[in-house]
């Protein structure tokens, strides 16, 4: 092996993600694979000819991981995504490749530390939906605002509810975010009045990330809809609940949303998480024959959210969920997101919606772990904390930290996603 992996590694040689990364020797944002706590630099590997091989594409390999973006990548075909992947898994397991006899150091010069290393966006992101696409979650809403007899609007069954959110308020993970400004009303039947949001949320999304597009007025069918997603990453959709629930009627998420979305920087292939499907969750009634979907279309992606408020010596769990959770699968939002001709463009990212799990341990949102404000939840014990006591909130103080993780792991292969981390700063006034 070129590179040790440690066995609790989330870039086993089994994932293999794609990302774009710099570093002190070379500040140029690049693409990169990672195994291990190493960095792949495609570039210098391209330069070598490990991707000779593969028709057009490897006339055109040596310019496309030249790019500052994964977008000229994304917009081959999953043939050729499949192809760099084996290549590469080749070339870190064989030690008499013959790309790396060819290179000096035996291949080790293109490696780069991830620790020594900046994360960039892993792609110019044109247009961005979120979805809502868990039943749980969209229950737990929907019984706070409307009770539970109403909890689920009419269509929520029949169709992948969405909604066009704002691309250029994607931000890589670590990136700070400043509480946004509002209007909110503070007590029911006020007027509003303007300032920083008082119920600043997460939500504990996924995200995929389209990879070849498809021309405008042509919907993708969902037979083929897999060889359109590049690949997942995890998404925080940071939401001011107040400002949301001011302004959402009668068009729905803006102010209360656009402020910023977080992403973590690694795009795991949808290769490396087939060996984790799972069966979808019973649809019922059964969806029209367009979003007919193959029952065995969820994921088994173990997902978390922590957090470490600024009095705080590490971080703590306060959710655990499951995208296998997820009522509406990937293929089917995507299919219904094009089924009226809409194009979709390499490097577009499809958000999820929050996934919740069906127990309360489980839901991947502040506004349901305490129901609205009514109930407190524990942000950090006294072990951790420098004040030496329990710290309980509602919604995000000043300064806390949110970390959402994420891995599959089965028979001995593990695969993950690393992290999606974002601390709150004051608003501007």
């Amino acid at each position: 092996m070129l590179v040790d992996v440690p066995k609790d590694s989330d870039f086993s040689i089994h994932n293999l993600p794609f990302g774009v990364f710099s570093d002190s020797k070379n500040n140029n944002p690049r693409p990169g694979v990672a195994i291990g706590e190493k960095i792949l630099d495609l570039g210098i590997l391209a330069r070598h000819g490990l991707f000779e091989g593969c028709g057009d594409f490897s006339a055109d390999a040596k310019s496309t991981f030249e790019q500052p973006t994964l977008n000229k990548f994304m917009s081959y075909s999953r043939k050729e995504w499949r192809f760099v992947r084996q290549q590469l898994t080749s070339f870190i397991s064989n030690d008499q490749h013959p790309v790396r006899l060819d290179m000096p150091q035996g291949g080790l010069e293109a490696l780069v530390n991830q620790k020594d290393s900046k994360m960039h966006l892993p792609c110019t992101i044109g247009d961005y939906t979120d979805f809502y696409a868990s039943k749980e979650h969209a229950t737990n809403v929907g019984t706070m605002f409307r009770g539970k007899d109403n909890a689920l609007n009419p269509n929520w069954t029949h169709l992948p509810i969405g909604y066009h959110g704002r691309a250029s308020s994607i931000v890589v993970s670590g990136t700070p975010i400043k509480r946004p400004l509002g209007q909110r009303v503070l007590t029911p039947g006020s007027p509003p009045m303007f300032g920083p949001s008082t119920k600043l949320d997460i939500e504990l999304e996924m995200a995929f990330i389209v990879g070849k597009g498809n021309d405008l007025g042509s919907p993708i069918d969902i037979s083929v809809a897999e060889d359109y997603i590049f690949g997942l990453v995890l998404m925080n959709d940071w939401s001011a609940r107040d400002i949301q629930a001011w302004e959402y009627v009668p068009l729905g998420p803006f102010l209360g949303k656009n402020f910023g979305t977080s992403i973590s920087p690694w795009v795991v292939t949808l290769d490396a998480l087939e060996p984790f499907k799972v069966d979808l969750p019973t649809q019922d009634p059964i969806p029209m024959l367009y979003l007919a979907d193959d029952k065995k279309s969820g994921y088994d992606i173990n997902l978390s959210v922590s957090i470490k408020p600024q009095n705080s010596s590490c971080f703590r769990t306060i959710s655990n969920s499951n995208l296998k959770y997820l009522y509406w699968s990937l293929k089917q939002q995507l299919a219904h997101h094009t089924i009226g001709g809409c194009n979709m463009r390499p490097g577009d990212m499809c958000g999820t919606g929050t996934i919740s799990a069906p127990t309360e341990t489980g839901f991947g949102s502040l506004l349901e772990l305490t129901w609205n404000g009514k109930n407190k939840i524990l942000v950090a014990d006294a072990k951790s904390s420098s004040d030496s006591q329990d710290h309980y909130g509602y919604f995000l103080e000043d300064f806390d930290t949110v970390k959402l993780e994420g891995y599959c792991e089965a028979n001995g292969i593990r695969v993950g996603f690393g992290s999606c981390v974002g601390q709150i700063l004051p608003s501007l006034i």
